[in-house]
Parts: structure tokens; sequence; C-alpha cells
């Protein structure tokens, strides 16, 4: 209540031209308050940018200065500022346009839109630019373009990894085609720096809209954002003025683009220098061999023997049972260092395909599981491992990155197939899983999968064109499913089992017909509890795979692919 009344006397000195916060901006003074614009409390100013600009009422973000956004990520002492001092020019003539331009730079101490420069995070050096929404909004015009596309190029040069924090209206409309030509300069600058196989991470932040979101913010091989931040191209007042078309609740945030495939991570504001460090230690250009496996683990490498006298329908009750291991389950035992990334760039976020990035044994690698989930909720949240159109589309996206940065890419295939719904069919289901077996099958870096529950048909052959296949003992890899067989061919789905023993679909049969590569033993009832007795010697085969296919040339490398499925 004592805060309330400090707020009223406060805004009642503003209305009398009393207080030095009239002319700052979005900056408090120290030992004043202001009101939070979400859940309009009173919060005293100090405790606010302690608290990384966060309120510490509601947990809303305000906007940050560039120069304290640089400190809250960087190693204190190591930005090294770039191209200060570029002059804004006047293409339009546009009356008092450098009078404001120079108001703006007496009062924010800043000389445009953007800050450059050199930095280090965690350790890892990288290339740095931060927008200040003090600044004409943060909208691009020639110098932002300029500083933006320099940054880049000497990022490029330089072979350093860069990282854009974007906060902008758009392009500046006091600077009309100008503006708009810096959204081709910047974009084509980065597309050199990707040729160069380098990193580009984005960090989206409130708000990130127009020319910007149009040009260099979406382009981010790593696309992160702030909670809450409003991202769009054509703002919520310009579309409902323009069409007059109502908006929805949370339209054009952080959370919207998640949903929608746009954005891989949303990260909160304190574990923004961390998740930054971790991505740049993953994405360092390093060379280093891995060290030899442990002996005891390579003693596990035999094709099991006598494992066909289960019946098939037996194998196919047992990779289905609700507490055999799913997806993330293998990755959390195989991997560490994961950093899971969402959404195709198109339309959707499908959670029956979990993408990540992680280490295997200290190195980078991309992992693409198909995921069930291991209770009801997270069924249905993963529509009990049926992948749709952005499923494949993100699990395409994500192996294209791994090109890029040659990584190698693991696939955890767990599926009964892909969806079959009205909405599926809409988006593009079957163009969805071709794209992915002709990109696939000329992909430049080694790629394993492994059956691990059900391979159900081309939903499940969408992440099964790689190097090298293995299954696990009691997982299966078909065609069809058992029921849909026996209904297509007799008519009659209660026919499943005996379709099953026809099918031919068990490991130990897709060894010797040469489908898969190898066959791993697992215990009776294989449980959580019991993964290590499967990933312990998995993980020697995953080592000796990365060992023998990462020797090998690109074009090699490709060429073995296509003849493995060319003697099929």
């Amino acid at each position: 209540m004592k805060l309330d009344n400090v707020f009223k006397k406060t805004r009642l000195l503003k209305r009398k031209g009393q207080t030095a916060a009239e002319n700052r901006g979005p900056e408090v003074p120290e030992g004043l308050v202001r009101k939070c614009n979400m859940c309009k409390g009173a919060i005293i100013a100090e405790d606010v940018k302690k608290g990384g600009y966060i309120c510490p009422r509601c947990g809303g973000y305000f906007r940050m200065h560039a120069y304290r956004r640089i400190e809250s990520v960087a190693d204190p002492g190591t930005f090294e500022e770039w191209d200060r001092g570029l002059s804004t020019k006047n293409p339009l003539q546009y009356r008092g346009y450098p009078e404001k331009v120079a108001a703006l730079k007496e009062r924010t101490g800043l000389d445009e839109a953007v800050t450059t420069g050199k930095v280090r995070i965690e350790g890892e050096e990288a290339a740095l630019a931060v927008c200040d929404g003090r600044f004409f909004m943060a909208s691009m015009g020639e110098v932002v373009g300029e500083k933006i596309t320099r940054a880049v190029e000497r990022a490029t040069k330089e072979r350093l990894p860069l990282i854009i924090f974007t906060c902008s209206g758009g392009a500046r409309m006091q600077e009309g085609i100008v503006s708009l030509m810096q959204m081709a300069k910047t974009s084509a600058a980065i597309r050199r720096h990707s040729d160069a196989g380098l990193l580009y991470i984005t960090v989206l932040t409130d708000p990130t809209t127009g020319g910007v979101t149009a040009s260099f913010a979406m382009l981010g091989d790593i696309i992160l954002a702030e909670p809450g931040a409003l991202i769009g191209f054509a703002g919520p007042r310009v579309i409902s003025q323009t069409i007059g078309q109502r908006l929805p609740k949370g339209f054009q945030r952080s959370e919207f683009l998640l949903e929608h495939g746009f954005v891989d991570q949303i990260v909160e504001r304190p574990r923004m220098k961390e998740v930054l460090g971790r991505l740049l230690k993953l994405h360092r250009d390093d060379q280093r061999a891995l060290t030899a496996a442990p002996e005891g683990m390579r003693q596990s490498l035999k094709i099991p023997t006598g494992m066909d006298r289960a019946r098939a329908w037996d194998r196919v009750l047992a990779s289905r049972r609700k507490d055999r291991p799913v997806g993330m389950d293998h990755i959390g035992a195989l991997f560490t260092d994961i950093t899971e990334l969402h959404g195709d760039r198109y339309y959707g976020d499908d959670q029956a395909i979990v993408g990540c990035i992680a280490r295997f044994q200290g190195m980078p690698v991309t992992v693409i599981a198909q995921e069930k989930g291991r209770d009801t909720k997270e069924n249905i949240r993963c529509n009990f491992g049926m992948p749709s159109p952005d499923g494949y589309r993100k699990a395409l996206r994500l192996m294209k990155q791994a090109e890029k940065f040659h990584r190698p890419v693991i696939c955890f295939v767990d599926t009964p197939g892909a969806f079959c719904g009205v909405e599926a069919e809409e988006r593009g289901q079957g163009e969805a899983i071709a794209r992915n077996l002709y990109e696939m099958s000329a992909l430049k870096t080694p790629i394993l999968s492994i059956v691990i529950g059900e391979g159900g048909s081309g939903g499940a052959l969408a992440l099964g064109v790689a190097d090298e296949v293995w299954m696990l003992e009691n997982s299966i890899y078909s065609i069809l499913s058992p029921e849909g067989f026996a209904s297509i061919l007799w008519k009659d789905s209660t026919k499943a089992q005996e379709a099953a023993e026809v099918m031919r679909l068990t490991a130990g049969d897709l060894y010797a017909l040469g489908v898969v590569d190898r066959v791993l033993a697992e215990p009776s009832g294989l449980t959580v509890e019991d993964i290590q007795a499967v990933t312990e010697p998995l993980a020697a085969w995953i080592r000796e795979f990365l060992e023998q296919y990462g020797e090998m040339d690109a074009d090699a490398l490709v060429a073995h692919r296509y003849e493995r499925f060319r003697r099929m």
C-alpha cells in the first residue's frame, strides 16, 4: 500500500513537470517508482534493474538498453565495440529528421539503433549486435543496415558465430526505399555467413516487427525468443486498421510463434547467457577425434542368436508396451548438453518428433526422435507418436542444419505410422515424407537410424534413409501394421497375429533380408529402469559408427548410402 502511495505522488509530480523521469524514456531514475504496464502495480526502479529488468510482481519483461543487454550476457570486460560513429543521412530530405536524430543521440548516448562488436560469452568468442528501442524504436535505416552488414561480414572474415538481439518497429519510414533495401542487404550478408558454415543465432525481444522480422531476425540457424515478446511482420495495430480483423489473445507473441513452428526455444532472461554459452560451445569448430572406446563396451557388438524363437506377434506386442522406453528416454541415457529445438519454420511444432543438438561422449551431434510419450497426457500431446507434416519438416530442417555444421545425425524411430488425419493431408503429408527421403539420400553428413519400438510404414522410413539402420531385438519395422495388412489383403483385421508371421517384420527377419545392419539384444520386458542394458552397448556401437563414417569423404558417404538402398 505504501508503494502505491509513493507511485501516486510520483505521478502527481510528473504532471507538474517536477520529475526527471519525464525525459528519460523507459529508464527509471534510481530511488523512484514506476508503474508496470502489465500488472499496473507500483515497483521500485532499483529492484527492477537488479532483477534483470523483470517486474518483481508479475514477472513481465521491460525492454533493456543495448549496453545493459550486453552486460547481461557478456563475460566481464570482453566487449569490443565495432563501427561506432557512422553518420545517419536523410535520403528523402525528410523535414525535421536530422534534428530528431541529433536529439536522440544526445538523450540516449547512442550513435544509432544498433550496437555491434565482438564479445565472449561463457568463454566463447562471438560477434554480437544488439538493437535498442530508444532510438526510433530500433527501426532499420541505412546506418542500422550498414552496421549489421559490417558485423556479419567481419564475423564471416574472422570465422565468428553471430548473435543478434532484435528489437524493432521495422523499416524506418523517414528513409523510405533506402530503408527497404537494408532488408535485402542484411539478408545477403547473412547468406554468405551461412555459406561459410558459421553459426547464426537470433534472440527475438519485444517488439520485433516489420522489415526486421522479414529479414535478419528470422534467418537464424537457431531462433530464440524472450517470453511474451511481440513478434510479427504486420503489427497488431496495422492488421486491425487495415483489414478490421479482431486478433486472438496472445496473437504474435513468442508463445504463439513457438506453437506455430517459428521459434526454437523461449528462453527466460536469467538463463540467456547460459543458453547462449552452451549453444556456442556445441557449435565450436572442434575437430578433436573421439578417444578410444572402453574395451568392456565393445564386447556387446554381436548379433544376438536364437532371437527368432519368439513369435512375431509377441514382438509386436513387446514393441507397443506402454512401459517400453520411448525416444526421450534413450536420448537422456545416451547424450549430454541436450538442447531441444522446435518448429518447422512453416506452420507448427509437432510434438511427435523431438529434435535437439547434444553431445555424444563430447562430440556434437543432432538427435531426432519420434516420441510417443510416457503417460496418457504425453501420449495425447505427442499424438501417440504419429507425426504430422510439420514434424517431418522440422526433422528435415534440423538435418540440413546438421549438414551445414558437419554434425552427424542420429535418429530414433518409434511410430505406428504417419498421422492420417484430414489436416495432415491438407498440409501435404505425402510431400513432406517424400521430401525427407529425397534430401536424406544426399545429405553430406553421417546418418544413423535406430528402430527402438514400432517402425510403421513410410512414417518410419522418413527418418530411416541412413548409412546404417539398427533395431532393438523387440522392435518391428513393416510396410503397415499387422491389423492393416490383414484388413487390406484378407479383408479381416482380426487375423493380425497371422499377418505378423507372414510380414517378416521382426529384427531377425529384417537382418536376414539385409534391410537392417545390426540388431541389439535387450532384456525381457525392457523398461526405463533397465535401459542401461541397452544403451551401454548401444553407445559402443554409436561410437564405432561415428569413427567409421566420420572419416569418409562427403561424396563417398553419399555414394555409400545410395548403394545401400540401390541393392534392395
